[in-house]
């Protein structure tokens, strides 16, 4: 990436002719925990709010099945009028009030915000490329990147110079941005692609040592 009024650098540092390369185990009851004393197994929906107790229950087993924070203590201490003053015994039939429990991972994926999904062509290619620049703190707007790419490639992602200095040395420049790999490897950003033809890959990485080389991308020869 020549600065304006500059045609040549040296070519260790071309990108192409017009750019250059740059409690553990579960908390230990102090009463003795009494099993429930009659039959009948019930099977409760997931994150109840109340639980009818059934036989072979304890207060510890109920509050590790749901999760419960602060275990069989803070258990009791909900249910501490309808348990009765020994949390080692509790009779079935009894509700237990649950509370309200920690959001599944079903329902936190659910209310996680959707992922941006950019379009498969060069505006989608650029706004990407931008939001993954901005994360790493990496300067450029879209039209200094759309000028440079329409200048190189014509926005031909799989363009290859297959004729100047940098193809004769075994170097070609490739992409959007015309990067020859060992610049492309030099100033490759984590989370795109490690492939330089891949269209983000390409503009990030070429945004990369334009912004070491001359302040952004924007600076490399000019607006039209």
């Amino acid at each position: 990436m020549p600065a304006k009024g500059k045609h040549r650098r040296p070519k260790h540092y071309r990108i192409t002719r017009k750019l250059a390369l740059a409690g553990t185990g579960g908390a230990a009851l102090t009463l003795p925990l009494i099993s429930a004393t009659t039959a009948g197994a019930v099977e409760t929906a997931a994150a109840p709010t109340t639980y009818s107790v059934v036989a072979g229950d304890t207060l510890s087993q109920i509050a590790a099945q749901h999760s419960l924070t602060g275990g069989w203590q803070k258990l009791y201490e909900a249910n501490r009028n309808v348990v009765g003053d020994n949390p080692s015994v509790i009779r079935p039939g009894i509700k237990l009030t649950i509370g309200t429990q920690a959001k599944t991972a079903a329902a936190t994926k659910t209310a996680a915000k959707p992922a941006t999904a950019y379009p498969n062509n060069l505006d989608g290619w650029i706004r990407e490329s931008l939001d993954v620049m901005a994360k790493h703190g990496i300067p450029g707007s879209y039209n200094g990147i759309h000028r440079n790419v329409m200048r190189e490639s014509s926005g031909n992602p799989l363009a290859i110079n297959n004729w100047d200095i940098n193809a004769q040395n075994g170097i070609p420049s490739k992409g959007l941005l015309q990067v020859i790999d060992p610049t492309f490897r030099a100033y490759h950003v984590p989370g795109t692609s490690q492939d330089s033809y891949d269209p983000v890959a390409n503009i990030t990485a070429a945004c990369n040592y334009a912004a070491a080389r001359y302040g952004s991308i924007d600076n490399v020869n000019g607006p039209y």
